[in-house]
């Protein structure tokens, strides 16, 4: 049968369940126990009368009996139906007996029995009352003369589900039919809520940041631009919560952390999504040292607290993050693998070594070598450092990344040419990103200004000169260290690209 003799069969059973004056869509039910609780203290339970709700999964039904397979958030059981009608002929008082409670009706007006049940469907939202026992085949079972509707569901489910453009796009069909993704969203809500417990419990504050700014900053990524009519201005939706957070330290704050979405206008891979949620933290008076060891533990935390364990098979890398992480400099590692000398580079010998390592997947060798002129000479640094990354299992630190690559960060009292920024990376990927944060209103104007001249010159994913916050510095920010990472650590330890860890990923439009 095609989907539309289905809803047409449907809506032929949904007219007549009104014709027999049931509400199909009632407003409340009544629930007492749900369903993980009776599977799990059946010896408490067994005996008791309970109501419970749920999705119907299965209907068998068989003249005088049916089963009915019930389906809530916790779980799954089975409820067994008899022929009221029959039980009554020999007991008046029984069916009331079985059902009857405040508030539950218990005629065949407001519930169907098992005559009735062809007009329920897979699908369908029930409530169902009665006794909680075993079956002779030792199944629990909630014994019931009668199930109310709750919702009369007007599509089928499919039995199998696996196209991914269509599980993307009817995501809440995708959860019911492969519940495995509904539990991986809960892993994630406990991912964020693990690390905000672990922030909490050092005394970091937790302040919400605006999503529209004048300004974009605190990343080199390219910004999406709204407007507001009220003020008849554009607006950037924000690509970090840096700078609005290094505010707050300037604003007498010393530990404060804010955790929700931010946008980039780039393309979607595995890595990588235009809307994700991230965490940025700042702590007055640390630096990167400091920030090394708070956010390795943290990492150990939260990894604790959603998968219970510390070690990880992704991508065929064996990762075991119970060490002590051990800290490599950026451009030893450069210069090990590639010969790269990142404080006098050499850029024919970078797109050299790019162009060796080229993925036809990617790009076209054409429009790879056009990507490439058209790239700043810091950037083919990073490209270069991102080959050695991808063949990394970890964990490690990455550290003293070059000036030219850390606009926001210090520089290390020992190498003026490094910052004091670091990167944990972890099965190809960096993990997240900080750093001992620049408070030197002069020199950080100047890297603005750098940042600027690059993206006047065409270079979209430079930072923008934000001279408020120059200003908020002239007013003094204190000596602090940031961190951020982003819920791209959540995608990698679960072993899943992007799309498949987030609840209704971004999708080109398109109607039925």
């Amino acid at each position: 049968m095609l989907l539309e003799d289905y809803r047409t069969e449907r809506l032929r059973k949904l007219a007549e369940i009104k014709e027999r004056g049931i509400e199909p869509y009632p407003s409340k039910a009544h629930r007492t126990a749900k369903i993980a609780d009776i599977i799990n203290h059946f010896d408490e339970k067994q005996g008791q009368e309970v109501a419970i709700v749920g999705r119907i999964v299965a209907i068998r039904s068989f003249g005088k009996l049916a089963f009915v397979k019930l389906r809530d958030y916790t779980g799954e059981i089975q409820i067994f139906m008899r022929d009221v009608a029959k039980i009554e002929s020999q007991d008046p008082n029984f069916a009331a007996n079985q059902l009857e409670s405040e508030g539950l009706e218990t005629t065949t007006m407001d519930g169907f029995g098992v005559k009735d049940i062809k007009l329920l469907d897979i699908g369908d939202f029930i409530e169902a009352k009665g006794i909680v026992d075993k079956t002779q085949t030792g199944e629990i079972s909630v014994f019931s003369n009668y199930v109310r509707l709750l919702t009369k569901s007007l599509r089928p489910l499919p039995e199998k589900f696996t196209n991914k453009e269509e599980r993307y796009r009817r995501r809440y069909v995708d959860m019911n039919v492969n519940p495995e993704v509904r539990e991986r969203l809960v892993r994630r809500s406990r991912f964020w809520q693990a690390t905000r417990d672990f922030m909490n419990k050092h005394g970091f504050i937790e302040i919400n940041i605006p999503v529209l700014e004048h300004t974009t900053g605190g990343a080199d990524a390219e910004p999406f631009v709204t407007h507001m009519n009220a003020l008849d201005e554009d607006f950037y939706l924000r690509i970090s919560h840096e700078l609005p957070l290094k505010r707050l330290l300037g604003g007498g704050f010393e530990k404060v952390y804010d955790i929700g979405p931010r946008f980039r206008n780039e393309g979607v891979d595995d890595e990588h999504l235009p809307e994700h949620i991230a965490f940025e933290a700042y702590a007055a008076y640390e630096n990167y040292e400091d920030g090394m060891k708070f956010y390795e533990k943290m990492m150990k935390y939260v990894c604790m607290e959603t998968w219970g364990t510390l070690k990880f098979n992704v991508g065929g890398f064996e990762i075991d993050l119970d060490c002590e992480w051990p800290r490599y400099k950026y451009a030893d590692l450069l210069r090990d693998k590639y010969g790269v000398d990142v404080f006098n580079p050499d850029r024919e010998q970078l797109i050299r070594i790019l162009l060796e390592n080229w993925d036809a997947d990617d790009l076209k060798r054409e429009d790879f070598m056009k990507k490439l002129e058209n790239t700043t000479t810091p950037h083919l640094i990073d490209d270069v450092w991102k080959l050695i990354r991808k063949t990394s299992a970890g964990p490690y630190w990455v550290v003293e990344e070059p000036l030219s690559l850390s606009p926001l960060a210090k520089k290390s009292a020992e190498n003026p040419l490094v910052t004091e920024r670091f990167h944990p990376v972890i099965a190809g990927t960096e993990m997240g990103n900080g750093f001992s944060e620049l408070n030197d209103p002069l020199d950080q104007l100047a890297r603005f200004q750098e940042q600027q001249a690059a993206r006047d010159a065409g270079d979209n994913e430079a930072q923008m000169l934000d001279m408020d916050f120059v200003e908020m510095l002239e007013y003094g920010m204190p000596p602090a260290c940031g961190w951020g990472n982003s819920e791209r650590n959540f995608w990698l330890l679960e072993g899943v690209p992007g799309r498949e860890a987030v609840p209704f990923p971004i999708m080109k439009s398109k109607e039925d």
